[in-house]
């Protein structure tokens, strides 16, 4: 549960290093293949998910209490939401927050017909952004996050995930195969914390040339991921509730601090017109769009795939610290404050910074769109900051709320890989040894710095497909056992409390 995948990642580390080009050729053809026969798996599920929490939500087991009627919440639910915010955001929200809908106003797909940079193709982008930021993507994690809480606190399953499989199978469950599912989830987290702190990595660096006037070059992005990986380790170090809960509440402080500077300070007016025609068209094409029905095939798996695998990458592990947290909570508000508050968030936050951009860059002759296509999506942030005129203070705090968004979530991740690595895990004593965390935490910042220096954007995207495939059949089985638990409620949890 250690040394294989840890072994596995630092071989592909070397190889990667050594035959860089072919790792890439390799990687390539991998994921191509996965996005030609499992797109529709992939677009089905979340719908899926989004429908069983529907039906958990009103039936019986809703009124559930995780852990027992009679168990205490470890954490308020201010700091629960925060928290969840944090661990399952990462960088992704502001990294593509502003580059994203650029590229769906100025190239949407032809199927569509639109006019690059027009009203219409404006709604496009921010429907797609709300398609990707809100309820879908959320749906993966709360399916894994409840089925992984029931088991652990109401049926007292042991720390792994292949307990999430006990109701499908019983307890054959934690035999070799399920020793297996769990190598393969340590694997597609650290590609999928890989890719995202690869994003991470890309915003901070151009923010810090930005302000600074320089080309820092591969070895500013090495000291990024040194500063990060030192950052959350320390923040592991202190625990939860002072080390996770501190920084993901002082980190949603600031990420309301950043949508009101850029609600005042932006073109207040279209960002809101924009943001309810995009949220008609979203609901008007939910089906179509999240199936890739009425999308070019290629831009479906491009954005919409890539989006849907790289947060299943995340899900399973995530799965098991969202399940921690819930002890206490019902059934429904575990829905509520994984699913519904934070693609409330999500829709928020794509009002005002997917909005700001896209209204920006349709008056400016689509200045934002030049920097993307010369400079990449790296810059693009902070020159949307200081066309609002932020200035350096405003970037300043930008910067530092990408570098907090990425420790808070990868102390969260890298506390439940290492408890998942690690005999005796309990509720009663839910930590790995720091060493263990120490350990995890720099291969994800090496995996992270090669994937960046050998592949930039597209490794980002390749590297998020190719964790996010295995995750894929792990969090249909999780769901599948959340379906069962739910049609036997009352002997998988504990009584409703009144």
């Amino acid at each position: 549960m250690f040394f294989t995948p840890l072994a596995v990642l630092l071989a592909a580390v070397v190889l990667s290093l050594w035959q860089g080009a072919a790792v890439v050729a390799a990687e390539t053809a991998i994921n191509d293949w996965i996005l030609r026969y499992f797109s529709p798996l992939f677009a089905w599920a979340g719908i899926g998910f989004l429908a069983l929490l529907a039906g958990i939500a009103v039936s019986p087991l809703g009124g559930r209490i995780i852990g027992g009627a009679d168990a205490k919440p470890i954490l308020t639910r201010w700091r629960w939401f925060a928290v969840t915010l944090c661990t399952t955001i990462a960088t992704g929200i502001l990294f593509w927050g502003a580059a994203e809908p650029l590229f769906h106003l100025n190239d949407p797909p032809a199927m569509l017909g639109l006019e690059a940079g027009s009203d219409a193709a404006a709604t496009f982008a921010m429907s797609t952004m709300f398609l990707h930021w809100t309820l879908t993507p959320y749906a993966i994690y709360t399916v894994a996050g409840l089925a992984f809480a029931l088991v652990y606190y109401n049926r007292r399953e042991p720390f792994s995930l292949s307990s999430l499989f006990v109701p499908l199978i019983g307890q054959r469950a934690h035999g070799p195969v399920g020793t297996g599912i769990d190598i393969i989830c340590l694997y597609a987290l650290v590609a999928g914390m890989a890719a995202s702190l690869g994003a991470g990595l890309l915003a901070l660096a151009g923010g810090v040339e930005g302000i600074g006037g320089f080309d820092g070059g591969t070895p500013l992005r090495w000291a990024i991921a040194g500063a990060i990986v030192a950052s959350f380790l320390i923040s592991a170090a202190t625990g939860l509730q002072k080390g996770i809960a501190g920084l993901s509440v002082l980190n949603t402080w600031l990420f309301f601090a950043i949508i009101a500077f850029v609600l005042i300070a932006g073109p207040t007016a279209d960002m809101l017109g924009l943001s309810l025609r995009g949220v008609v068209d979203y609901f008007q094409t939910f089906i179509p769009r999240n199936l890739g029905l009425d999308v070019d095939t290629g831009w479906h798996r491009q954005w919409t795939i890539f989006n849907w695998a790289n947060w299943f990458a995340w899900a399973p592990v995530t799965a098991l610290f969202l399940g921690r947290l819930a002890v206490g909570y019902s059934v429904r508000a575990f829905i509520l404050y994984n699913l519904i508050l934070p693609s409330l968030f999500g829709a928020v936050w794509m009002t005002a910074i997917a909005g700001a951009t896209i209204a920006f860059d349709q008056q400016s002759g689509a200045s934002l769109y030049a920097v993307l296509t010369a400079q990449g999506p790296d810059p693009v942030l902070f020159r949307l900051f200081s066309a609002l005129g932020g200035g350096p203070v405003i970037a300043g705090i930008v910067l530092f709320a990408i570098f907090l968004s990425y420790v808070a979530g990868a102390d969260a991740n890298v506390s439940a890989m290492s408890a998942l690595s690690t005999h005796g895990i309990t509720p009663d004593a839910p930590e790995a040894p720091l060493w263990v965390q120490a350990v995890w935490g720099i291969t994800v910042g090496l995996v992270a710095i090669v994937l960046v220096a050998g592949g930039g954007i597209d490794g980002i995207r390749m590297m998020s497909v190719l964790g996010g495939f295995p995750a894929l059949f792990v969090i249909v089985g999780a769901a599948l056992s959340l379906a069962v638990m739910a049609v036997r409620g009352r002997h998988e949890a504990a009584p409703a409390r009144s």
